[in-house]
């Protein structure tokens, strides 16, 4: 009601704000979010496959550095991953920019959520796909590339698709730690002109832009794929 309040006592002044203040915020979810998302999750997805492998071998090593690493992450708030990475490792030498120490701290995140989810995608294929490798004659690994995680793939869309959307949503964490991207555009704006509820709005309605589009992507690759599935 406030908002509204302020848009019908002043409307030429609240429109031009929403002008001007549009492009740039456009230019941080062009320039930083979109490229952190999907920089983010490419590496996340690497990590998440590496560890969901290591989770389900045979070495005891491998399987606990996995477990510690996803327990880790999953049990720390994002935000304070991120502290980590941009405040806290420069005191040990290893300083990042605000960019990089994004990146890192997102595809940690992304990796260790996503590798529970390629593992059960994983354990959901049928042992016989793995005697029906091994019988033709095709090692561990030709038969994880060839049968395995191609059908794994398909039953892990519907749920990494979720993960990427909400990934787009984190990305203004980043913000906390002088990323420019969205969010971070908004607040600058409106550090100038005082108008925090209007801007904040404007930037979430561009938010949902952004996961409104996803989805529609993912929708369309859900029924592509519902077509390999025999009904």
């Amino acid at each position: 009601m406030f908002l509204l309040s302020s848009i019908l006592q002043d409307p030429e002044r609240m429109i031009d704000i929403l002008q001007s203040s549009l492009l740039p915020m456009v230019k941080g979810a062009l320039y930083y979010s979109i490229p952190l998302t999907i920089i983010s999750f490419i590496l996340g997805m690497i990590l998440a496959i590496l560890t969901a492998l290591a989770r389900l071998s045979g070495f005891n090593i491998l399987r606990g550095i996995a477990r510690v690493y996803v327990s880790a992450v999953r049990g720390t708030p994002l935000l304070v991953q991120l502290f980590i990475i941009f405040y806290g490792l420069p005191s040990i030498g290893l300083k990042f920019d605000p960019f990089s120490s994004a990146v890192i701290a997102f595809s940690l995140n992304v990796g260790a959520y996503s590798s529970e989810i390629v593992r059960a995608a994983i354990q959901s294929i049928a042992k016989g796909q793995w005697e029906a490798g091994y019988s033709i004659g095709m090692t561990y690994g030709q038969t994880l590339k060839r049968i395995i995680l191609p059908q794994a793939a398909r039953v892990s869309i519907p749920p990494l698709s979720n993960s990427f959307i909400s990934l787009v949503k984190d990305t203004s964490l980043a913000s906390l730690i002088l990323v420019t991207e969205l969010f971070r555009r908004a607040q600058e704006i409106a550090a100038t002109n005082y108008q925090f509820l209007l801007l904040y709005v404007e930037a979430a309605f561009l938010y949902w832009i952004m996961c409104f589009i996803l989805t529609i992507i993912q929708d369309r690759i859900e029924s592509r794929l519902d077509r390999y599935i025999a009904k």
